[in-house]
């Protein structure tokens, strides 16, 4: 039976597709039903059966068609009219971070490009900055993000993985004989994108684990399969490694997986000075052999002298002088959290009411929410104009009075423009209770541009939050050229706080900490453009923890009575 993530990839491709044919609205429209299947936590055929598939946002009669017919063929024919109609390779060059369908055409049309191949020959003979339009500032642009897309093929997001994972982790976790399962490597230490994918299992049998592992349905090559160790290859291309131990073992082996290589051999060089091996099976004493700590990461770290070390500061950083002075930061957890900065509506381009995503921060356990709808210049996202803005501010006034549960805050995502003015004047601003400033277009411009249109934007007195820095979408979009030691000075100047926005997972968490170290307070938000996407805020935290952030660094760990007092201009208290 064909799953949710197939039926999304035919969609996405679709649009692709009818990009690459010139149709305007189509592809968005397939777009926006993929996003709603991939937010789904129930298999399509269950909804199909039920026939509620009309029910999920974005599907109308002609989609739900489609969706029956994938169900029972496996294919869908106005995708394969579509594939007759567009060279293969066209579909990814689309795929290449800021490259659209008419820079695509015109590379086919006028140098014959239709394969990544080709296009890397076209960049390196400087063949592409003659084309009318381009230059040699548009050539180097994608030559850097050819790299990016390359580079990003051997990696996945970590959003994808860690869906994928958890089903991995319900099937196996449920097999006869196993005690223990976790994941490992980059995973574990929630590392933005991920090569491999590594599951550990604590159990006293391990080959039937292993048939069950390489006979799952999803398996599209068997790399390797031991009794000890499998790898495989499934359906969306990553490559999964299995290893079964002894649950005597289980910590030594979590430990060691869970790396990264570097934390690792600083771990071994501890153990060799006291004459001991650290190994995945044990630590043990080289001169008897003795087993000192095996079961548990904590016994491991206990013995070396310093208390567990959290999978997301593993990387060699400082976290084991931190852990020997006992001077590790408590990490914000996800408990912490308190409430959502930016969140998103039907009022612009998000996919529920005001009432639902206040009702599904209320079922979290939020204090408080701010709805972020785009302001009138991010016309695709259906931003709102002045008069839509004051209706919605009317709106979410009306609805916080009537919800005792929660404080809902009036906001904007409000769109910088080229010359760093703000989409919105003072006097609109002023009427909400938050404001999130953000780029979403015209990013091409050199450092000393973009850098000077985000500072310019910070200094305005209602700006509260700089959402997304970068620019950044992780897989997808690479940051824009900025000088960010600037916009911190900026930030912490004129008391803007950082985002690091979960969609996107930027600020990256290496910026994050520098922040931090900078002394400025951050904000993590969801982005959440539908009543489940405050579930992505996990994303999110997870870079807020590898930055070695705590709950005092981020200002949406504070209860509502601190937090609208560190705001510009909330006007409920």
């Amino acid at each position: 039976m064909p799953e949710n993530s197939d039926i999304v990839k035919v969609f996405y491709e679709i649009a692709d597709l009818l990009d690459l044919l010139g149709e305007t609205f189509k592809p968005r429209a397939y777009r926006r039903a993929a996003r709603s299947i991939e937010a789904l936590s129930e298999d399509l055929a269950d909804i199909a059966t039920r026939s509620e598939l009309e029910d999920i946002p974005g599907v109308g009669k002609a989609i739900s068609q489609k969706i029956q017919e994938f169900l029972k063929t496996g294919k869908v024919r106005a995708l394969e009219e579509l594939r007759a109609k567009v060279p293969s390779g066209l579909v990814e060059l689309l795929r290449i971070p800021d490259i659209g369908p008419k820079t695509v055409q015109k590379l086919h049309e006028k140098l014959g490009v239709s394969t990544i191949e080709q296009l890397r020959e076209a960049l390196e003979e400087h063949r592409v900055r003659d084309l009318p339009g381009f230059g040699e500032r548009s050539e180097e642009s994608i030559r850097r993000n050819l790299e990016l897309y390359i580079k990003q093929q051997q990696r996945s997001p970590i959003n994808t993985v860690y869906h994928l994972a958890q089903k991995l982790l319900n099937v196996l976790g449920g097999l006869s004989g196993v005690e223990k399962i976790e994941v490992a490597g980059s995973l574990r230490r929630w590392r933005e994108t991920v090569g491999d994918l590594d599951i550990l299992i604590a159990s006293e049998k391990s080959e039937p684990i292993m048939s069950a592992f390489t006979q799952l349905p999803d398996v599209k090559q068997i790399l390797a399969h031991g009794p000890t160790k499998s790898s495989i290859i499934i359906r969306d291309g990553m490559q999964v490694d299995l290893r079964v131990v002894k649950p005597e073992n289980f910590g030594a082996a979590l430990q060691y997986f869970t790396g990264s290589k570097a934390h690792n051999i600083a771990l071994r060089r501890i153990a060799q000075k006291r004459k001991w091996k650290l190994s995945e099976y044990s630590l043990s004493d080289k001169r008897d052999g003795r087993i000192i700590a095996q079961r548990t990461e904590e016994e491991i770290y206990e013995a070396l002298g310093m208390p567990w070390v959290p999978p997301e500061l593993r990387e060699d950083t400082g976290e084991i002088e931190a852990a020997l002075e006992n001077q590790l930061p408590k990490l914000v957890e996800l408990s912490d959290i308190r409430g959502d900065l930016h969140v998103h509506t039907k009022w612009s381009d998000g996919r529920d009411t005001v009432e639902s995503m206040a009702q599904a921060a209320i079922e979290r356990g939020y204090e408080y929410i701010a709805i972020s709808d785009h302001s009138k210049r991010i016309k695709i996202a259906k931003g709102l104009a002045e008069t839509k803005l004051r209706e919605q501010i009317e709106a979410i006034q009306k609805i916080d009075e009537e919800l005792s549960d929660i404080r809902i805050l009036s906001g904007v995502e409000v769109e910088i423009l080229s010359d760093g003015s703000l989409d919105f004047s003072d006097d609109v601003l002023a009427e909400t209770d938050v404001v999130t400033a953000s780029i979403h277009y015209d990013t091409r411009g050199s450092e000393e541009e973009m850098t000077e249109r985000l500072v310019s934007a910070m200094k305005n007195k209602y700006v509260d939050i700089l959402a997304h820095p970068t620019g950044r979408l992780v897989g997808e979009r690479p940051p824009y050229s900025v000088n960010l030691d600037k916009l911190m000075e900026t930030a912490k100047h004129y008391h803007v706080f950082l985002e690091i926005n979960s969609h996107r997972l930027d600020l990256p968490d290496v910026e994050a900490r520098r922040a931090k170290d900078r002394g400025l307070k951050l904000v993590v938000n969801s982005d959440a453009h539908w009543a489940n996407g405050f579930e992505i805020i996990k994303f999110g935290l997870a870079v807020a923890r590898r930055a070695w952030l705590e709950a005092t660094d981020v200002i949406n760990t504070l209860p509502f009575s601190k937090l609208h007092r560190i705001l510009k201009h909330v006007h409920i208290n």
